[in-house]
């Protein structure tokens, strides 16, 4: 019997290590608390939902975490809408950003690979997400931070690790409406944490 409860709390222990960090919300499902954005007609939460929608304009925009970070994971489940998407995560600031849908430039799907303004492009062109992303029902996409190296994973499998040269040391997390595209997206369970330096 003790043999027993003795595996029993060794395979606990061991999902436990092999979870990761705990990720907690940074997005409540109710409205924008927490976060800043110049163009409020881009967003609209409802049943816990993110609708991000470009303004009749097509402005575009950017919604960005109050919060800043330096090391962390950050995760969300989003669904492709209406139009030819282009979004994305944004990392500390604008100049980092990990694809989500089409490239303007490239036109073909860029899910999960990093864009990196200062080198007018994507450095890893891998098509890894082509096999994983579901173009729709919702997908999950997880970024780790840690210094100026970054790693994705769409749907629990790893897409890419990249080295970059330009992000900085801390800022906060943006998603983003592409300008200029008429296009929509939904997102929802917003999750980071912060890890250690």
């Amino acid at each position: 019997m003790k043999s027993i409860v003795s595996l029993s709390l060794l395979a606990l222990f061991l999902t436990a290590c092999s979870s990761g960090p705990e990720l907690a919300p940074i997005f409540n499902g109710k409205d924008l608390s927490g976060w800043k954005t110049e163009l409020e007609a881009c967003w609209l939460v409802s049943d816990g939902i993110l609708h991000a929608k470009n303004d009749p304009d097509q402005k575009g925009d950017i919604i960005v975490t109050e919060k800043s970070y330096r090391n962390f994971i950050f995760q969300m489940d989003f669904r492709f809408g209406e139009g030819r998407i282009d979004s994305g995560i944004f990392l500390r600031d604008s100049k980092e950003q990990i694809q989500i849908g089409e490239s303007g430039s490239l036109k073909r799907d860029m899910t999960a690979l990093p864009y990196i303004p200062a080198i007018k492009g994507y450095p890893i062109q891998v098509e890894t997400a082509k096999d994983v992303l579901d173009m729709t029902d919702w997908n999950t996409l997880k970024v780790e931070v840690v210094g100026s190296s970054y790693t994705t994973w769409l749907n629990d499998k790893e897409i890419m690790t990249y080295e970059s040269e330009t992000i900085i040391p801390e800022g906060p997390i943006g998603i983003q409406v592409h300008p200029k595209r008429a296009m929509s997206i939904d997102i929802r369970n917003i999750l980071a944490t912060e890890l250690p330096d």
